[in-house]
């Protein structure tokens, strides 16, 4: 990748939520259709159940309650919840979003630190949390 730890410590949080963004919409559309979804509508509007600053805020929150991270990645969650983003989706509050923000943070601190075994262990419990929701909404 080119970054060495110290540099990914060293990155704005916001900048982390920014990878951690693309690494859960890379992962959350190839879930989608490896599940024999294609119609491109269907595809957007089924994504948004698992990628919506509200269902990160769900899954961050209970990842914690589950005790699912670690030390690091909690310190790393609160430097992406405490960041200031100048900026709040209108569809959603300010702690939501700013709970999916440092959910985002872990994922591309994770990622860029290469640790691609811990991202596919946070994004299997985030997809399998959110698939036991729906299923539960049935």
């Amino acid at each position: 990748m080119g970054l060495r730890p110290a540099e990914v410590k060293q990155l704005n949080a916001l900048a982390l939520a920014y990878m951690g963004d693309a690494v859960l919409e890379r992962a959350v559309r190839e879930h989608l259709l490896v599940s024999g979804m294609i119609r491109p509508n269907a595809l957007h509007r089924e994504a948004t159940k698992y990628v919506s600053a509200k269902a990160q805020s769900q899954i961050v929150h209970e990842m914690m309650e589950q005790n699912f991270l670690t030390e690091e990645e909690l310190a790393t969650y609160r430097r992406g919840r405490n960041a200031k983003s100048g900026t709040v989706p209108k569809n959603t509050d300010v702690q939501t979003y700013r709970a999916s923000s440092g959910f985002e943070a872990v994922l591309g601190s994770l990622y860029l630190l290469e640790q691609h075994a811990r991202v596919e262990e946070l994004l299997h419990f985030a997809i399998t949390y959110i698939e036991k929701r729906k299923e539960d909404a049935k």
